[in-house]
């Protein structure tokens, strides 16, 4: 048998009815009857009491007997079986699993500290009890292991301006990738992957702030150059409409100079003081 099968047992109702009958003939047989045969029905009572259990929901036991797998006993209730089995308790409720947070590098060699949160359940309890030495270690091992993988296959941020998925940006693709790596790697377990996600991510404190001001300075060019070009649209916009209207005749030169003026005005980032000219346009 190398697969989960569900195992029926006796109602614990009934043989604890047993038990109890047992243990009264035979404590009044030696009581009132003083005949040693009646020891028997106390051995027996006795005997038959550790084959009593309970099942509280969304709970399982698996019974082994002398090393063999006999069956998963699912269905909540109180319930008796043979007393030699060797009966391990395994929750199938979903659990959280929020890892460590872990360094490593990113696709690009950036070292980067990561961590995951997990919710997963037992599905297949004979692959949980046998196939693996202990299951909730083994989710702890493998989630580690799969972090470090997908760290590996992405670049923490993409400072050039393309359509790589990154660990910051990708969330909806990176996760998947991250769920569809830990559910080929629990299923052995019998551990069903309800959800991954990243949960933690940052740059290592030792690069951490450098990249914070590389993504200032890209930011700030950013911003400079939709500024320059507004910029420039808008002194493109002005000699065209001083033209259109003949409001005044520029040379080129004088066109250069206005040029000039209205980009030191629409680019500074402080306010500019005017200065009058008194004179002629060539002074």
């Amino acid at each position: 048998m190398n697969q989960e099968k569900t195992s029926s047992p006796v109602s614990g109702y009934l043989m604890l009815t047993v038990v109890l009958l047992l243990l009264v003939l035979g404590t009044l047989g030696l009581i009132v009857g003083r005949n040693p045969i009646f020891i028997w029905p106390l051995v027996i009572g006795f005997v038959l009491m550790p084959g009593f259990f309970f099942i509280n929901p969304n709970s399982s036991v698996v019974l082994v007997l002398f090393g063999a797998y006999q069956g998963t006993v699912k269905k909540n209730g109180f319930y008796w079986v043979n007393p030699f089995y060797v009966k391990k308790p395994i929750s199938l409720r979903a659990r959280n699993f929020d890892s460590e947070k872990i360094k490593v590098n990113d696709k690009v060699g950036n070292p980067i500290q990561i961590g995951v949160i997990l919710v997963w359940q037992v599905k297949d309890t004979f692959k949980a009890a046998f196939d693996v030495d202990n299951y909730e270690n083994f989710v702890k091992v493998q989630s580690d292991s799969a972090v470090r993988k997908l760290a590996g296959e992405y670049a923490y941020d993409n400072f050039e301006e393309d359509s790589e998925v990154t660990l910051r940006s990708g969330h909806e693709e990176v996760n998947q990738a991250l769920e569809e790596n830990l559910r080929m790697r629990l299923e052995i377990a019998g551990i069903q992957v309800i959800e991954a996600r990243i949960g933690y991510l940052a740059y290592a404190p030792e690069i951490a702030s450098a990249m914070l001001r590389r993504q200032q300075a890209t930011a700030v060019v950013s911003a400079r150059f939709k500024i320059v070009e507004g910029a420039v649209s808008m002194v493109q916009m002005a000699l065209d409409h001083l033209s259109k209207q003949n409001i005044i005749e520029l040379d080129e030169e004088r066109k250069a100079a206005m040029v000039s003026n209205l980009m030191v005005v629409l680019c500074s980032d402080k306010d500019v003081s005017p200065v009058v000219n008194t004179g002629t346009l060539h002074q």
